[in-house]
């Protein structure tokens, strides 16, 4: 289905958003999505707005946060990486030269560098090479523009946004939405950080103290993909912890350190017991899921959910999208890759599989999904 078939409901929802009354309530704001967030006190699934409503506006800006959040979504997630002088931003990398207009900035050209990133060459403008100040000059572009073309059109638009500022929107929003707001932060890349004197956790923890959510009620997740510091934030948070997993590769702090282990080992029931020693839930790669079958379709379950469930951890898989492109391939509705499919279909089976919540780039998508498959009562 052409994305252009979405346009009057995307038009709408962004009247919506820019309107930004602080007279909306619980009651005129999607009351299907207001009865599910009340309703699941995590009993139905929790909708995670992936990077905001990024299948919407570019990544990681407050624009798309804002958007997830009138959509319906549970948490807003902002990816943090720091700066030169220590502050968390949101980026889904250190290196921006996809997701934002620095490239085109003359002034600095001469910041281009090719770094080591967990053991990979990548070149590019790196975050911890800009003060705030210097960051705050650039704009947020689209980063898959050859698939969300209509993103575009917001580029230039929006700054890239502190922690702390996604904090004070997910408060504004959440007196306006009249339902609370969560934010659900993943720490980036921090063995990488830690080596350049710029750890992510201590700042973390600071502002989630200041502004009062280091609690054991707070709405906050602390994601990561790395274990070592889920660990020692495990001493310091009162937030739950979850564990992010990759399909493929290990930990990097694994690979730093040594230990042979691979993201498939911490899924084994025995992993996931450890896992459960310190964290909450696990944030596996959909696939680790419901893995595709020969056909492309979607295969049956793994015994991931029940091992998990077994250990008593929740399960957020990621990463769910609109587009044919992310879609399987019996899910697609055409060969144009930027056309939606039917994630429609792949939603209903990650619910009839047991999962916890999801993360989408669509959340207006998964809460519609949501709503029809735990009606109200």
């Amino acid at each position: 289905m052409p994305r252009s078939a979405f346009r009057t409901l995307g038009v709408a929802v962004s009247a919506l958003a820019l309107l930004g009354s602080a007279t909306m309530s619980a009651a005129t704001a999607a009351p299907d999505q207001v009865a599910a967030q009340e309703r699941h006190g995590h009993a139905a699934p929790l909708v995670l707005g992936h990077r905001g409503a990024s299948g919407y506006r570019p990544e990681h800006t407050l624009a798309s946060y804002e958007l997830a959040a009138r959509m319906g979504a549970d948490y807003i997630e902002p990816d943090l990486v720091s700066t030169k002088d220590g502050v968390l931003v949101a980026r889904h990398e250190p290196e921006i030269g996809g997701t934002t207009d620095v490239a085109k900035r003359p002034e600095f050209a001469a910041r281009k560098a090719t770094k080591a990133l967990d053991g990979v060459s990548v070149t590019g403008w790196w975050t911890e090479d800009f003060t705030l100040a210097e960051l705050r000059t650039l704009r947020a572009v689209e980063r898959i523009p050859d698939v969300r073309q209509e993103n575009t059109i917001h580029n230039g638009r929006h700054q890239v946004p502190t922690f702390q500022e996604v904090v004070d929107l997910s408060r504004r929003l959440s007196r306006e939405l009249g339902r609370e707001i969560g934010v659900y932060p993943e720490t980036k890349h921090p063995t990488y950080f830690r080596g350049l004197g710029l750890e992510l956790e201590p700042k973390l923890v600071e502002v989630l103290e200041r502004n009062g959510m280091n609690r054991p009620n707070a709405k906050v997740f602390v994601q990561s993909f790395e274990v070592s510091n889920l660990k020692a934030l495990r001493k310091r948070l009162r937030v739950p912890l979850i564990q992010l997993t990759s399909a493929s590769g290990a930990p990097y702090d694994f690979v730093a350190s040594g230990d042979p282990r691979k993201y498939a080992d911490l899924l084994t029931p025995a992993g996931l017991r450890e896992i459960a020693e310190y964290a909450y839930g696990i944030g596996p790669a959909k696939d680790q899921v419901i893995p595709r079958d020969a056909t492309g379709g979607l295969a049956a379950p793994t015994a991931l959910v029940g091992d998990a469930h077994a250990a008593g951890l929740k399960v957020h898989p990621y990463t769910f999208r609109a587009e044919n492109s992310f879609l399987p391939p019996r899910l697609r509705t055409s060969t144009v890759g930027s056309d939606y499919g039917d994630l429609f279909t792949e939603l209903s089976a990650f619910w009839a599989a047991g999962v916890d919540g999801v993360f989408t780039d669509n959340p207006d998508i998964a809460v519609a999904s949501r709503a029809e498959t735990f009606p109200r009562r």
